[in-house]
């Protein structure tokens, strides 16, 4: 299976972005332990802090399922909503903070509804949680 994780804005800083929220492993380094986990799948990456380039990533349709956390993107981007929306692929949102334990902003996802699943307070393991619910 071909799956797509793809990370929103800030989440390039993994693994030195408030490390109490987010853990200290980088993106790269998890990505390498999820590969070699699930080695007879393939895993893609694309992380971008531009909603557009987002969208576009998405609409290439050359994965068989999605992993997405849209970061901030989460709270307010209808575009990446309506973008999930038309994508007649298995997608799950994943977070890694218990989005309902924190700001009230937060708590609120507009692109959940355009999602199969959401995973939220797991840390980085809820990539590995939403893979195998892929597989």
């Amino acid at each position: 299976m071909k799956i797509l994780i793809i990370n929103g804005p800030n989440l390039n800083l993994l693994g030195t972005r408030e490390p109490e929220i987010y853990g200290s492993v980088s993106m790269e380094d998890y990505l390498k332990d999820l590969r070699t986990e699930f080695r007879n799948d393939e895993i893609s990456y694309y992380q971008s802090n531009i909603e557009g380039e987002l969208i576009n990533r998405l609409q290439e349709d050359d994965f068989d399922a999605v992993v997405i956390n849209p970061g901030a993107f989460t709270h307010y981007s209808y575009a990446i909503s309506d973008c999930l929306k038309n994508i007649r692929k298995s997608k799950i949102e994943v977070h890694i903070s218990n989005i309902y334990k924190r700001e009230e902003f937060r708590k609120k996802s507009v692109t959940a509804e355009s999602c199969d699943a959401v995973i939220s307070g797991f840390g980085m393991k809820g990539y590995k949680l939403a893979i195998q619910s892929l597989i």
